[in-house]
């Protein structure tokens, strides 16, 4: 099954150096299953701004910003500018982070975070082919379904939960930006955070 397919190009590569995806460019559509055993497609979001944020509960990088609130708040902002937040899980069996849908299920509402949809990739295939290397690692789809940023949440590479306040949030930057029609002014920047965990 073709897991990334931009949405008017042939299928894309599930290889990580030769599917990255491209800011400027039309994001690869993809169909995961979510927590709950529903299947989820990029495409479906067609005509609203899609984020997109890589999860590794286990990592220390991705508690700093559920343990602060700061990944919560962000996904309740993110919403109520429009934008579709879907929270990907590409650990694979056996690794950090894996979850199955109950224990992601689990995750969201102990930590009451708001994402649309928790989507599972215990096979990497979207992961690798987003070139998704950190969690979290973020991502932001205009309603065209161009990739408009990639790369960390904010521009503060800790693990300290005391950055948060002081951090310039990226992507919360570049959704303001893309709703008032304005070019993303850091359309990049450097993902940090834990490895994603992929399957051998």
């Amino acid at each position: 099954m073709r897991l990334l397919v931009p949405f008017a190009a042939a299928a894309l590569v599930a290889s990580p150096a030769a599917a990255d995806q491209v800011t400027g460019q039309q994001a690869g559509n993809f169909r995961l299953m979510d927590a709950d055993g529903r299947a989820v497609t990029l495409a479906q979001f067609r005509g609203k701004p899609v984020v997109l944020e890589w999860n590794n509960p286990g990592c220390p990088y991705v508690q700093k910003h559920y343990d602060s609130g700061n990944m919560q708040s962000a996904q309740a902002k993110a919403r109520a500018m429009g934008a579709v937040w879907l929270t990907i899980n590409s650990g694979a069996p056996g690794k950090q982070g894996h979850m199955t849908g109950a224990q992601a299920k689990a995750f969201v509402a102990a930590k009451k975070a708001q994402p649309t949809a928790y989507l599972l990739d215990p096979q990497g295939r979207v992961g690798k082919g987003y070139g998704a290397k950190t969690t979290p690692h973020m991502y932001l789809i205009d309603a065209s379904g161009k990739l408009v940023y990639q790369g960390g949440i904010d521009d503060k590479p800790t693990a300290d939960k005391a950055d948060v306040a002081t951090a310039r949030n990226h992507l919360l930057a570049a959704l303001t930006e893309v709703k008032a029609g304005k070019k993303v002014s850091v359309p990049e920047a450097r993902p940090y955070g834990c490895s994603v965990k992929y399957a051998d």
